[in-house]
């Protein structure tokens, strides 16, 4: 123990005062030292005792937690403690020593301690270190072993550091993967949790943080030898970088000699090898055999703070106290070691014989107190050697043999339990001896003794059981939770109760809860008053998991003597047994058992009343008995019964497949019915949807309307499922019941019988007859018609009759026919059950009615004549209403009108033809003859029956009758028979088979021949039924044969629709009249207004139905009533075709019928269709947001034809004319082409309507769509007209707007670009351009030509860029200025861009102009110089052609010399041509910028601003130089301050936002060249120029040339050529030249120049190079992170040059420098598209040269990015570069890997050529032919691909080869186009050989091709 000063000791005398007295009363003399030795011994028991001599419960309590933690089984052990004996005991131990006394060892200063050390749990304190071994490992904490028996909890989050950010995701599988039980860990005391309603009940919560553990540690503190824990923080290659919960130092464990799996965060101890203290790293030695040898080294200065638990040291002896040995250690400690820590875990008596003064001995430190400074120490062996004891016994087991090893006199004994395979100590509390308290235990028991006894708990530190020797606890039934089993009856003790239950105690310790629901039969309102704590009742257990019991005081459950179900394994079908209910449902009740088991009885097992509610029958919590129908033990199901026996039926009433049984309607579900069987065995039927009618409709309307309680009379049993019927309603079943077959047997061929259809399949159906007999009728027997789609033809469900066609005995197989010519009814059967069903419905519906609503049938009898009233008069018909009854309503049609016209609210009488019950509907006719009957016969009612007996008399059945149609219904028809005084009869038009079959077309009037099939009568409903003979169609025939195309007709309107009149015509026949064809002209708002249903009208057939359609119903004829046609000539061709004779421009019109958010399509005729765009419909913006409410359907629309596509007749408009022609260059008419970019009929000048699909950032302008894949841009400064400080504030996307055309171009890629305004003022015509620029002030035009300005004139414009020389502004679209730096301000600027934001609005004036280069220089200053101190010549027209002038080289050109003339801000061009009288070859190397020189001048062009000059010396002999006088105060000439980056650096920046498109400028290469020079880092990108052809010279070089004519052609290619070659590499040596006479020389200046320019990536790489070269990587690092924090997120490309320049910065001096590379590289992947930071990273590997690398991440990059062909072809390449012959492999799964992407064509030919060529450069030139030749062989139509393959042969120069393959290529069929491109290369080929026979060779076969493509 640490000596403490006086102050200390006095701080804690007082603050604990008992510490005098506890050592006052401890050194009294007593019983001898018998008592105070005992004493000494006490231990406290795991969990709860605190002490061995159980002087008092230490108990877990909760309040909610009981329940969640009732299965612990904290106080198992108290069940054996007397109370009395306990607390006397107890008492005793407090008397003796307090508990700070007992870890301090009653510390009396200068004087040895008596007891040592010892942790309880009333002494246990935050703060304190203790040493533990893990007992339990749950899902979210751990469960520690501490010493002396205590239990602690970390919890998850509390296992480790917070170091890993997201890489450790701490949980159940981090902990369990971690940590595993006995595992020794060291931990820290985080906090108690104290139970105020219970003392001495306590949580300790523990830390294994080792932020904590190490909190004092440092590098210093570290020693090699010293064993230190450490977290696993990465795992590397070689080995594993640890963590110690602190950041001063790092360490690195080796991966050789470490055994076992290693994860993430796992806690590992190792040997300290070697410090590395410039790193701050400690290096590490796994081997476990020499860390648990190691011992700490005694340090200077080692405080109680750098103690560890778990520590080895070197003690010393010093005392040996009563009940352990006081220990020195590392010279200023002092330890204790409990007696049960010593070296012989079983010591005897005289255990202190063997431990004398200054004796050495190895031991580790058990726990630290800071507070008190107590240290305690072990000397297990296990401990020692770093292993926790083995444990080979477990709670509740029994051994009769355990030798007595040592009596400890008053507080019990030490036993040795002969456990397998080792023996384990034990020790015996004397509480825990016998039921009555023993005197003297040393007489009773002696040293060698055995004895019985029974493990009670487990210290798992020190390896120690403790036991019990009661009789009651050895013969005690339940004494752990694996003793309780489900089903047990036990008795237990009242503990608490709350409102979740009760939490009940077990004799033996094991708790126990009782829910709520389970603390009686019925719901218990207030269970306190019921349960009393102290109270023991009688309880059954029913499940026991995860030490969680759970039990139940139900009487039925306790008492029940049933056979329990406790596993699935237990079902027996037939079972009874008790159970309860957990939840009710309408299909069933859940039922469950013991130990989870859950079972579920279906709704018609519960023994409920049809239509009862089992929620109002049972209970959740009812206990219920129940039968066991059947179990499926593998999917967990249980299926109950409540009906314990089966009601017993006699065969008599036993029912059977095709029985006729009676059923009520128990329930409706969503698909079925189910019906209460009455007198059977079977209690419950379900009845299909399908099976409820014969007809379709009618079924699904009888389930809607059926309610519980409805009475089926008669049901068939089709079939049956367990103890359920399957059931069918369906008439015609029922009737013909007795001869539906239920096997083969009962089947006879040729036989016809009911069934239904059950199945449907492409290739037939499936039809079912009684239980699961079944034929199959195929498709050729399906149906009469073999084309008839069956699959829609049938419904599953169907009623059919079929034809028994075969039956296989063998097979069991029977095929049935389904034609309606062999199955046809013969009876009316299927529209007799129709009407009846229809009746039964109508009362279903009105069952709630009164009895007077049901009669209204009465008052409607068919036949009769009803009295009514008009309610509404329309098109169709006439609705009338009838006064008694308000709810029905009459009809009549048109054709029943019989030319009677009524007006609304007339009173009619009307003859009754149909009565529709269940839509109370009656049908009526005002007919004459039904009329004139119905009055003759209303002289007397008598007469009138008798009149109609007689005329049905005269009818007989099967009688043929020829009949007249009156009404056609969905279902029959309504005829009369006037040979039969106009009897109303009714006739199906469809059988039980054709019910979806397609019906033949009846008209009003027209005449049928039926058989009489049944007569009126009650089954019926009163009803005439006839079956249809055939239709008189023989005048039809020849009346349809004589009409032909162009033929005048006679038509009736039969309806109007929104686009077509339909009529009908001659008998039969039916036609439409487009709504394109009734007006000639001027189409009007609604063409049909002067029509009306039944009108006649004349019309021209147009077109007849095609031959296909003429066999289908609804096939249509076209007609035309436009007045040209009704009157032309009849003389037109059959079918007349609608040809697209429309043209480009065409103005066409037609009919809206659809209007959709985008377009508007119209009806242009009958079979063209047309389209308007949005954008095309308007040039105004509020009509365009009112798109589709201007449009409506219906609505005439004019407009001009854009484009036609002839395939799908379908026209493109736009409202507005445009003109055709000219074509632009490789335009043709858009024919075909309706969605594509048409752009003919936009012009310069043109006004459009468009949406703004886009506001770019910057001063980029808008993106604005102006068709429907057209988009034009609008430059910042073309959206308004005066210059406003944000031209863009009023614009958002989606907004409409009105645009003008600006220009329409061409650009490099082939595609349209349109430049538009948005300026108001290009609507108008503009102005005078010479009012412009007459002023010099500021105003609002933009100067749209360079040639406009002039030096001293005021312009606006915006800022575009700003860099570190200055800004550019814009002045206009096609225009801009820069302003030096000097020029921006009068004062000085310290943030350029905070000063000069991008599209600042800004005023300045000209100070030159280039009109040459396109150049502006414009300044900001304010001050302005006295024009009499200026003379600047600015006019040209002071200069004359042949003066002399003196000037300075402003700029070198390939082409010629930029001349700046003295005085003056005139540059003229001297051409090269007129630079001597002799050929200059290199101007570059002759003239420098700077140099003086004199010239002539020869030319002046004012308008253009240009002026010629020479320097012949032919043009300067005798010459004198023009001198122009300088003034005093003039200005000095603009000086080029700015300069260019290398093109080294640019490649790496790539290109900037100064990209700048100039698609109309004539000086595109000159003006680029100089800003290649000139213009500031990253504002221009420097590689603009490899963009364009060279050969597209700019104007001014050809102008000079043509004028001057002194260099032929010859010359001018070759100088060409030379500036292709030289320019860059001139370029270059010229900027490197001005880079280097500015670039920053210290960190300060590279801090201004990255504040002035923060977004260049250049700036910051070379101020990371600065670092560098200062050897100042940490600095170079931190800039790197400067600059991907400032560098704008937009600029994507240039924080990219960041992440790669920082990757080759931690590849050179990273430490480690694959971890320091993997880091950047993550980071990186965060912010960057992924496939461009493992390109960058791939590169910097293969510049490096480090190939293993490298192929590890294109192995991982062909998985991340499998279908990148880009991807693949590095990978190839790599293979190829490194000599491997892997490449086949790597090819193949490229393809298989790219076949998966919908490009997958293109990617294929990319990635085969690519490869091909790749071989022929760095890999076997054989393989690339070989993949040419395949890919060839696929697409042989390829010219690129041959022009590729040739080329790469042409390179390896074999003759033979390269004119075998041409040969190959010129024999192919292909277009001319591209046959004269391999002809052409040909030639090219021969000509560069110069072989003039095979040049003619190759001619003439290039002519032999010619003629035969002209033959």
């Amino acid at each position: 123990m640490a000596p403490r000063s006086e102050k200390s000791l006095k701080h804690k005398n007082n603050d604990k005062p008992k510490i005098d007295k506890a050592s006052k009363k401890i050194s009294k003399p007593r019983s001898g030292d018998v008592v105070k030795k005992s004493e000494s011994l006490a231990m406290q028991l795991e969990d709860e005792v605190p002490d061995f001599p159980r002087g008092g419960e230490f108990k877990v309590k909760r309040s909610r937690d009981d329940y969640d933690n009732f299965g612990d089984d904290d106080d198992s052990k108290k069940a054996w403690k007397t109370k009395k004996k306990g607390k006397k005991v107890f008492k005793k131990s407090d008397e003796a020593e307090s508990d700070w006394g007992l870890l301090s060892g009653a510390g009396i200063t200068g004087k040895l301690p008596r007891y040592v050390n010892r942790v309880t749990l009333k002494n246990i304190a935050p703060g304190m270190k203790l040493w533990g071994v893990v007992a339990e490992v749950n899902n979210k904490d751990l469960v520690v072993s501490l010493p002396g028996g205590l239990r602690g909890i970390v919890n998850a989050s509390d296992a480790l550091d917070p170091i890993f950010d997201d890489k450790t995701e701490v949980g159940e599988s981090f902990l369990s993967s971690v940590f595993c039980v006995g595992k020794l860990v060291s931990c820290i005391v985080l906090r108690l949790d104290d139970d105020k309603k219970e003392k001495g009940h306590r949580k300790v919560w523990l830390s294994l943080r080792l932020s904590l553990l190490h909190k004092n540690f440092n590098l210093d503190v570290v020693q090699e030898g010293m064993v230190l824990a450490a977290y696993v923080k990465s795992i590397e290659d070689h080995g594993f970088i640890l963590h110690f919960g602190l950041p001063s130092f790092t360490g690195f464990l080796p991966k050789e000699g470490w055994n076992g799996e290693v994860r993430i965060g796992q806690h590992v101890q190792g040997l300290v090898k070697s410090i590395d203290k410039v790193r701050k790293v400690v290096y590490f030695s796994s081997d476990s055999d020499t860390m648990s040898k190691s011992v700490t080294k005694d340090l200077k200065g080692m405080s109680i703070d750098l103690l560890v638990p778990g520590m080895m040291v070197n003690a010393r002896v010093k005392s040996v106290l009563e009940n352990g040995v006081l220990l020195s250690f590392l010279t200023y400690f002092t330890g204790t070691v409990d007696q049960f820590h010593l070296q012989n875990i079983y010591p005897a008596t005289n255990w202190k014989d063997k431990y004398i003064e200054s004796q050495k001995v190895v031991c580790r430190i058990l726990f630290i107190d800071p507070s008190s400074r107590a240290v305690g120490l072990t000397l297990n062996p296990h401990l020692v050697q770093n292993r926790a004891p083995p444990s080979y016994v477990k709670i509740g087991d029994i051994y009769d043999n355990s030798k007595v090893v040592r009596v400890d006199k008053g507080s019990g004994l030490l036993l040795e339990v002969p456990s397998i395979p080792e023996s384990t100590p034990a020790f015996v509390s004397i509480s825990d001896i016998a039921e009555e308290e023993i005197q003297k235990l040393e007489k009773k028991y002696k040293e060698g003794n055995h004895v019985r006894v029974r493990i009670l708990g487990l210290r798992h530190l020190e390896g120690l059981a403790t036991g019990v020797l009661k009789a009651s606890a050895l013969e005690e039934a339940v004494f752990t939770h694996s003793d309780v089993k489900p089903g047990m009856v036990v008795k237990a003790k009242i503990l608490s109760v709350d409102s979740f239950g009760a939490i009940v105690q077990i004799p033996g310790g094991v708790k126990a809860l009782c829910p709520l629901r389970h603390m009686s039969e019925l719901e218990i309102a207030k269970p306190g008053k019921k349960f009393k704590v102290g109270a023991e009742l009688v309880f059954r257990v029913l499940g026991c998991k995860s030490k969680r019991v759970t039990v139940t005081h139900k009487k039925t459950l306790v008492k029940s003597k049933l056979e329990i179900i406790s596993s699935f394994v237990d079902v027996t079908d037939g079972l009874i047994t008790h159970g309860w209910i957990t939840k009710i449902e309408d299909h069933g009740c859940f039922v469950r058992f013991y130990n989870g088991v859950q079972g579920f009885a279906p709704r018609s097992e519960l023994g409920l009343e049809p239509g009862g509610d089992p929620g109002a029958v049972y209970n959740v919590g009812q206990v219920v008995k129940c039968r066991v129908v059947s179990s499926i033990p593998a999917s967990k199901r249980i299926n109950l019964s409540f009906i314990i026996k089966p009601t017993r039926v006699s065969e008599d009433d036993m029912v059977t497949l095709g029985s006729i049984v009676s059923g009520i309607v128990d329930r409706v579900t969503s698909n079925a019915v189910v019906v209460y069987i009455k007198s059977s065995g079977f209690s419950r039927g379900t009845i299909s949807m399908e099976h409820l009618a014969d007809h379709h409709g009618q079924a699904t309307l009888m389930k809607s309307v059926l309610k519980p309680g409805y009475n089926f009379d008669k049901l068939l049993v089709l079939d049956f499922k367990g103890n359920n019927m399957i059931l069918s309603a369906k008439s015609s079943l029922v009737k013909y019941a007795q001869q539906i077959p239920a096997d083969i047997s009962q089947m006879h061929p040729n036989s016809v019988v009911q069934g239904f259809i059950c199945n449907l399949i492409e290739t037939g159906c499936f039809v079912r007859f009684l239980g699961q007999f079944t034929g199959f009728s195929p498709r050729n027997k399906a149906a009469d018609d073999q084309k008839t789609n069956i699959l829609e033809a049938y419904y599953i469900g169907q009623s059919v009759r079929c034809n028994i066609s075969n039956i296989n005995g063998e097979t069991g197989r029977v095929t049935v026919s389904l034609k309606q010519t062999s199955c046809c009814s013969a009876d009316a059967s299927f529209i007799q059950d129709y009407f009846h069903m229809d009746e039964k419905i109508a009362k279903l519906q009105y069952t709630n009615s009164s009895a007077s609503d049901l009669k209204w049938e009465e008052r409607f009898n068919i036949g009769t004549v009803a009295e009514g009233r008009v309610e509404d008069v329309k098109d169709v018909g006439i609705v009338v209403c009838f006064e008694k009854y308000n709810d029905v309503f009459g009809f009549i049609t048109n054709y029943q009108l019989g030319g009677t016209v009524v007006e609304k609210g007339s009173a009619v009488e009307a003859f009754v033809l149909d009565v529709a019950k269940a839509e109370r509907l009656v049908d009526l006719t005002l007919k004459p003859e039904f009329i004139n009957i119905s009055k003759e016969s209303s002289i007397s009612h008598t007469k009138k029956k008798k009149r109609q007996r007689e005329a049905l008399k005269d009818l007989v059945l099967r009688q043929t009758v020829t009949a007249v149609v009156e009404i056609v219904k969905e279902s029959y028809l309504v005829v009369s028979i006037p040979e039969n005084n106009y009897t109303i009869g009714y006739v199906q038009l469809s059988d039980y088979n054709t019910q979806r079959f397609p019906r033949k077309q009846f008209l009003n009037g027209q005449s049928v021949v039926a058989t009489v099939t049944a007569l009126p009568s009650p089954e019926t409903s009163g009803r005439l039924l006839l079956l249809l003979n055939e239709v008189r169609a023989s005048s039809s025939k020849r009346t349809k044969s004589s009409y032909k195309v162009g033929s005048l007709v006679e038509a009736e309107i039969t309806e109007i629709k929104a686009f077509e009149l339909k009529l009908k015509f001659g008998f039969g026949l039916h036609g439409r009249v487009h709504i394109t064809e009734v007006h000639d002209a001027n189409l009007p708002e609604n063409p049909f207004s002067g029509y009306k249903i039944g009108q006649t009208v004349t019309a021209r057939i147009v077109s007849k139905p095609n031959e296909k359609d003429s066999s289908r119903n609804g096939s249509r004829w076209e007609l035309s009533v436009r007045p040209e046609m009704v009157t032309g000539s009849s003389d037109i061709r059959d079918n007349i075709s609608e040809k697209l004779d429309f043209k480009i421009g065409q103005c066409v019109a037609g009919y809206v019928y659809k209007v959709e958010s985008e377009w508007v399509w119209l009806a242009v005729s009958r079979n063209v269709k047309a389209q308007l765009h949005i954008l095309d419909s308007s040039t105004e913006p509020n009509e365009l947001e009112d798109f589709q409410n201007r449009y409506h359907v219906g609505k005439p629309v004019s407009g001009h034809v854009l484009s036609i596509n002839l395939e799908k007749k379908l026209l493109r408009l736009v409202l507005r004319p445009f003109s055709t022609l000219p074509f632009r260059p490789n335009e043709e008419p858009q024919i075909n082409a309706v969605n594509k970019d048409l752009t003919a009929y936009i012009h310069e000048g043109d006004s459009l309507g468009g949406r703004i699909s886009k506001i770019l950032p910057g001063v980029g302008g808008l993106l604005v769509q102006i068709g429907p894949h057209i988009y034009g841009k609008v430059h910042f400064t073309e959206l308004t007209d005066k210059w406003v400080p944000d031209p863009l504030s009023g614009y958002h996307d989606g907004q409409f707007v009105k645009c003008v055309v600006l220009e329409v171009s061409n650009t490099v890629r082939g595609t349209i670009h349109v430049d538009l305004s948005l300026r108001s003022s290009n609507v108008m015509p503009l102005q005078d351009s010479a009012d412009v620029h007459s002023n010099g002030h500021a105003n609002d035009k933009c100067v749209e030509k360079i040639e406009d300005l002039h030096p001293d004139m005021v312009v606006k414009g915006y800022v575009k860029t700003v860099s570190s020389k200055g800004c550019f502004i814009l002045l206009s679209r096609k225009i801009e200025a820069r302003i030096l730096l000097s020029n921006l301000s009068d004062q000085f600027v310290t943030d350029l861009v905070k000063e000069f934001p991008v599209g600042k609005l800004v005023i300045g004036r000209v100070v030159s102009v280039e009109p040459l280069s396109n150049r502006v220089e414009v300044t900001l200053k304010t001050s302005t110089v006295s024009s009499s101190s200026k003379s600047v010549i600015s006019d040209l027209g002071k200069f004359h052609v042949g003066d002399v002038i003196s000037g300075s080289i402003k700029r070198v050109e390939p082409f010629g010399l930029f001349i700046a003339i003295d005085n003056t801000n005139v540059v003229g061009l001297c051409h090269v041509s007129e630079i001597s009288d002799n050929h200059i070859d290199n101007i570059e190397a002759k003239f420098g910028a700077g140099e003086k020189v004199n010239a002539i001048v020869l030319k002046v062009d004012e308008e253009r601003h240009r002026i010629s000059l020479g320097m012949k010396d032919s043009y300067m002999r005798g010459e004198t130089v023009l001198q122009i006088p300088l003034d005093e105060g003039s200005d000095e000439p603009i000086a080029d301050g700015m300069k260019s980056i290398s093109s080294t650096s640019s490649r790496l920046l790539g290109p900037s936002n100064m990209d700048i498109e100039y698609e109309t400028d004539q000086f595109r290469i000159l003006s680029q060249a100089e800003e290649r020079a000139y213009i500031p880092p990253l504002d221009v990108a420097l590689d603009d120029f490899d963009q364009f052809d060279v050969n597209n010279t700019n104007s001014y070089s050809e102008e000079a040339a043509n004028e001057e004519g002194s260099l032929n052609e010859k010359q001018k290619r070759r100088e060409k050529k030379k500036a292709k070659e030289e320019r860059e590499k001139q370029i270059s040596a010229a900027e490197e030249r001005l880079l280097e006479e500015d670039v920053p020389r210290s960190a300060d200046e590279f801090e201004k120049l990255v504040r002035t320019s923060p977004n260049s990536s250049f700036n910051w790489i070379k101020y990371m190079d600065f670092m560098i070269s200062l050897a100042d990587v940490e600095k170079a690092r931190s800039i790197a992170e400067r600059a991907l924090k400032t560098i704008n997120f937009r600029e994507e490309n240039e924080k990219l040059n960041i992440w790669k320049a920082y990757f080759n910065l931690e590849n050179k001096y990273g430490d480690p420098k694959e971890e320091a590379i993997k880091q950047v590289f993550g980071r990186a992947l965060q912010y960057h598209d992924h496939k461009k930071v493992y390109l960058a990273l791939l590169g910097m590997y293969e510049r490096t040269e480090q190939h293993s690398l490298a192929d590890e991440l294109l192995n991982e990059m062909t998985k991340k990015f499998k279908h990148s062909c880009k991807v693949w072809l590095r990978r190839v390449q790599s293979l190829l570069l490194q000599k491997k012959d892997a490449v086949q492999p790597v090819v193949n799964d490229a393809l298989n890997a790219l076949r998966g992407h919908k490009q997958y064509k293109d990617k294929h030919i990319k990635f085969i050529s690519q490869t091909a060529i790749l071989e022929f450069k760095i890999g076997v030139p054989d393989r690339g032919r070989s993949l040419f030749e395949g890919i060839l062989r696929d697409y042989p139509k390829r010219t690129d691909l041959w022009s590729v393959y040739l080329d790469q042969e042409i390179q390896l120069k074999d003759k033979d080869l390269i004119r075998a393959l041409f040969e190959r290529a010129i024999s192919l069929s292909l277009p001319p186009k591209k046959m004269k491109f391999l002809f052409k290369k040909y030639l090219d080929y021969e000509k560069s050989q110069g072989d003039e026979e095979r040049i003619e060779s190759v001619k003439r076969k290039a002519m032999e091709y010619v003629e035969s493509t002209m033959a």
